[in-house]
């Protein structure tokens, strides 16, 4: 929910070599929590920039980032608006919908 106070979860992921931070996130949404909320669209190859997160305090794209065997920190974005778990408002003010306002 929008402005409540978040959590951190511990989620342990089956590593593969060359796994993104998006293949796990997406991992966990089939196999842990289906009601994990992350943005993307591409699936991989930087095409869409929707699946931007913090990556062990670092603003990454996350189909991009590969994933390591050690313990990883995932966030939301700092500074943006948080709408649920990793996704927060990514669209300039002036590219919203009227509705959204």
């Amino acid at each position: 929910m929008p402005g409540s106070a978040g959590r951190y979860e511990l989620h342990e992921v089956p590593f593969e070599p060359g796994q993104t931070v998006l293949d796990a996130l997406r991992w966990i949404r089939i196999h842990r929590d289906p009601s994990l909320a992350i943005r993307f669209s591409c699936i991989n190859a930087n095409a869409c920039k929707e699946c931007m997160i913090s990556v062990d305090g670092r603003t990454v794209y996350a189909c991009i980032t590969r994933l390591t065997e050690s313990e990883t920190t995932l966030e939301p974005l700092p500074n943006k608006t948080l709408i649920a778990d990793l996704v927060t408002e990514i669209a300039p003010p002036d590219e919203r919908l009227a509705s959204d306002r």
